[in-house]
């Protein structure tokens, strides 16, 4: 997938040449393809397999592995094959009944969520949670935020870690890991924007009917 933000974009590649607006999200087909950005353009390239980067190039490379996050798996299949990028506006794109602030896409293998909203996000109305056995990428891409975290208690009182209430600005990545409450708060009067980052595809969010563009995609048997 490919983000463009606060400027447009030219794509290149086997389908000929594609403008790509500001505030805008493709879906890209396999192959390769050539970026251009406007002046004060910031491109997001999000994907689940990159052959041409060794895995060393990751900058948690040398972190273990933890067993609890589920793999990607196999991917969905499209109805239709991809030959030329898909492209929308963001703010084209259907949000969930209820919640303007949030746009759900997929790809074959992952699922995003794009959050956008003006000003604050109250504080009574935060949504703590935390994941079995998915590890999320929260990109902050504009705006200012404090990420809530907090680690289950057990039964061994010395091992309890304290709350952590982490300021982010635009430009940060958190990742989160499996059973770690979490809820991200955007602060002060600015625009918000940030990215949720989900592989292996959030199955949940597919069946609440949030994703967006499911319908393009066949699930693989359970």
């Amino acid at each position: 997938m490919l983000v463009v933000h606060g400027g447009g974009a030219t794509l290149t590649g086997a389908y000929g040449t594609l403008p790509v607006s500001a505030d805008a999200v493709a879906i890209l087909p396999p192959g390769e393809h050539g970026l251009s950005l406007a002046s004060g353009g910031l491109a997001l390239v999000l994907a689940t397999d990159r052959p041409d980067l060794p895995v060393s190039a990751a900058i948690n490379a040398g972190e273990p592995d933890d067993g609890r996050i589920a793999p990607t798996g196999v991917p969905y299949a499209r109805a239709e094959p991809l030959r030329r990028p898909w492209i929308s506006l963001i703010a084209d794109i259907a949000p969930p009944a209820g919640n303007p602030r949030l746009r759900f896409l997929q790809s074959a293998t992952m699922s995003i969520n794009l959050v956008a909203y003006d000003g604050p996000r109250g504080k009574t109305a935060l949504s703590p949670h935390k994941h079995a056995d998915i590890q999320q990428g929260t990109l902050a891409i504009a705006g200012d935020y404090v990420h809530h975290l907090r680690t289950p208690w057990g039964k061994d009182a010395n091992q309890w870690i304290a709350d952590v209430h982490l300021p982010a600005a635009p430009g940060t990545l958190l990742l989160i890991p499996p059973e770690l409450i979490h809820t991200t708060e955007g602060v002060g009067d600015t625009r918000h924007v940030l990215i949720d980052i989900f592989a292996p595809v959030r199955r949940d969010f597919r069946d609440k009917g949030w994703i967006a563009n499911a319908g393009d995609y066949a699930p693989p048997p359970s």
